[in-house]
């Protein structure tokens, strides 16, 4: 301590051991995500790796209602392409020579088909032509069929691949 009752720092120490940088956390923090990740998509049948995204399926197929649900109760999200690449991989998750025709995670509510189901703008589309129908508008869901082409369908209720994200 000082006179005035300050206290005095060992400078030396702060200069020459100044901690982890915080790139390092960062990079650190990055990891551990990473990691859990890899945890959570390990216990799937299926999981294909795009850029920092997992898909995952347990090749099961259900109605929209049920894939949204399924991907929901393990804290996933329904998948959704955010660009070409993600797009291609899914619509071949399960190999070429399977029809991967999958429920994607658009939300159809308000007949825009401009947002995801949280509510967050698309970043990437590829309709199919004449598509999206906005015929069909609340009352339909979206699927991303073999061909890698989104539309539209009234019938949520065929039982097509659940594929979730993380």
């Amino acid at each position: 301590m000082c006179k005035q009752g300050w206290k005095i720092i060992n400078w030396q120490h702060h200069l020459y051991n100044p901690g982890p940088s915080s790139s390092i956390m960062k990079e650190l923090e990055t990891f551990k995500t990473n990691v859990a990740k890899l945890e959570r998509a390990i216990n799937y049948d299926y999981v294909q790796r795009v850029g920092e995204k997992y898909f995952v399926s347990y090749k099961d197929r259900g109605s929209f209602s049920m894939a949204v649900e399924f991907c929901s109760q393990r804290g996933l999200e329904l998948a959704l392409p955010q660009n070409t690449e993600e797009n291609d991989r899914l619509s071949h998750f399960f190999g070429s020579d399977d029809n991967t025709v999958m429920w994607i995670n658009i939300n159809n509510k308000k007949g825009n088909f401009e947002v995801d189901m949280e509510n967050r703008p698309l970043k990437f589309d590829k309709w199919a032509v004449g598509q999206p129908d906005r015929s069909v508008q609340d009352t339909g869901c979206t699927m991303l069929t073999e061909s890698g082409f989104w539309r539209v369908t009234h019938d949520c209720f065929q039982h097509v691949y659940i594929i979730c994200q993380l």
